[in-house]
């Protein structure tokens, strides 16, 4: 799988446990927390697959559009890694203000993904090339699959 196309597959992931968390009533509690609980983990790998080997990647490939698309999209992670999504793990599940909350990262987190998807993808397409692309998505698997082992293990 390519970069482009796990990225992807992790926005699906992401967009679906939103769903579900924005569908949630204030009785939900223990889902609602199931459900936050997931999410961190998924957003903290992606993140992280983002961060530290696809954004480099496209903004070595790029010039200064790229860089600065790069740098917009690393403040969209931080805003909703530092204050969005610790907020809402600290609030009640059984309160409104937990649903707004939810609404909000829902919104934040698809207003990301869509600028992912609908101007930076396609210029890394083809900035990166098809063989870098598949080079970048085989080490991504690779630290997905380890951060999300160790991940599990913290949560055990």
């Amino acid at each position: 799988m390519n970069a482009i196309e796990l990225l992807k597959q992790d926005h699906e992931v992401v967009k679906q446990l939103l769903e579900k968390l924005v569908a949630t009533t204030e009785r939900g509690v223990k889902t609602r927390r199931d459900l936050v609980q997931k999410l961190h983990m998924e957003l903290a790998v992606h993140t992280d697959l983002e961060e530290q080997i696809f954004y480099p990647a496209y903004q070595q490939a790029g010039a200064r559009d790229e860089a600065v698309m790069t740098a917009e999209a690393t403040e969209e992670h931080r805003a909703v890694d530092s204050q969005v999504l610790p907020d809402l793990i600290k609030t009640d599940p059984s309160t409104t203000t937990f649903a707004g909350r939810a609404k909000v990262l829902k919104e934040l987190l698809e207003h990301h993904i869509e600028e992912e998807e609908k101007e930076m993808f396609p210029k890394a397409t083809k900035l990166l090339g098809a063989k870098k692309l598949k080079e970048l998505g085989l080490l991504m698997e690779e630290r997905k699959r380890s951060l999300k082992q160790a991940l599990s293990r913290e949560a055990a």
